[in-house]
């Protein structure tokens, strides 16, 4: 018998792409979907690809059909803080309304496993420096509340459905496969290690400092990095525990200690070789001092273990990736 198939949806993206790459390296059969506003075609390394929109309905469907789909594996999303308080409806139409879409073909096709990247960004601004699964959620961004949405219509789908899930709230994604084949080639990106990265290769001309004023021992944010490939990792470890039987869980997915602002730029800098053009400001509105992650249970849960936890191993495979980016440009 022929093997099930995984749907991926934004496997053209940064962190989709690496997940569907390791999937690959797995054998497992995957069908990557990405409407490529965002991602990139030459990003998605194995199985197939399709041009596409989960809010489509009738393409999902017939995807799932003709693919043999049990599990999806759900990325598809805008991501930009700012951007959901400008517009807000754009961000519940396209990452609470298109998933809930997705989620009615899923049940219709019987899909049985449903694996969803979710955010920090559920918990606002908490009350403590580490957040656990149990901290309570309060977004304070369109952003993080359709995302937080979308993990209540999964709470409720399961417990209707024979549909089982995991979610990984990730806190802050940076690196780039460590091989060079892919990385994070988002335009006006605006994670830390990307932006200051760019910097370095001279696409920029500064990163900026958010805040110095902050209750941390260098007065800037304290945030949670997880290395990219670890978090792509973290989704095969659900599906297989998925696979396995496991009940429906939600995950914090960072590494439990965190870095300032200060301490990734001092890292890139020392790695680069090089000063970078640091300018600082005044804080923004809705940012945290810090947000670190109770990262227990998914260690726990999945048997998960991360291999890259090391700053400098983050910044480098940044800079390698933007001088790679940079040598096709010229």
């Amino acid at each position: 018998m022929k093997p099930k198939s995984i749907l991926v949806t934004g496997g053209a993206g940064y962190i989709g792409s690496h997940t569907v790459r390791q999937l690959g390296a797995a054998n497992e059969r995957v069908v990557t979907l990405d409407n490529l506003s965002k991602g990139f075609r030459d990003a998605v390394l194995y199985g197939d690809f399709v041009e596409g929109d989960t809010a489509d309905q009738g393409l999902v469907s017939r995807l799932l059909r003709e693919h043999d789909v049990d599990t999806v594996i759900h990325f598809a999303a805008h991501t930009i803080v700012p951007e959901s308080v400008a517009d807000p409806l754009m961000y519940y139409r396209n990452n609470t309304c298109a998933t809930r879409n997705l989620l009615e073909c899923c049940v219709a096709a019987g899909v049985r496993h449903f694996v969803f990247s979710s955010t920090a960004a559920v918990y606002g601004i908490p009350e403590s420096q580490q957040c656990w699964e149990d901290t309570p959620t309060r977004p304070i961004n369109p952003y993080g509340m359709s995302k937080l949405m979308t993990e209540h219509m999964l709470r409720d789908l399961a417990a209707a459905s024979d549909l089982r899930f995991v979610i990984l709230r990730y806190f802050n994604v940076a690196g780039c496969d460590p091989e060079g084949r892919i990385g994070q080639s988002t335009p006006g990106a605006t994670l830390l290690m990307k932006v200051a990265a760019e910097l370095a290769v001279g696409k920029r001309d500064a990163v900026y400092i958010f805040g110095t004023d902050y209750p941390t021992p260098d007065g800037t944010g304290i945030r949670d990095y997880i290395h990219v490939e670890d978090l792509a990792d973290a989704h095969l470890k659900a599906l297989d525990y998925l696979r396995r039987g496991g009940e429906s869980q939600i995950l914090n997915c960072g590494y439990g200690h965190g870095y300032s602002v200060r301490e990734v730029l001092d890292t890139v800098q020392r790695v680069h070789g090089a000063p970078l053009n640091i300018v600082e400001q005044e804080r923004r509105a809705g940012d945290p001092p810090a947000l670190i992650a109770g990262a227990d249970r998914v260690r726990d849960v999945l048997g998960w273990s991360p291999t890259y936890d090391d700053l400098d191993e983050i910044a480098r495979s940044s800079l390698n990736w933007e001088h790679k980016l940079a040598a096709r440009r010229q």
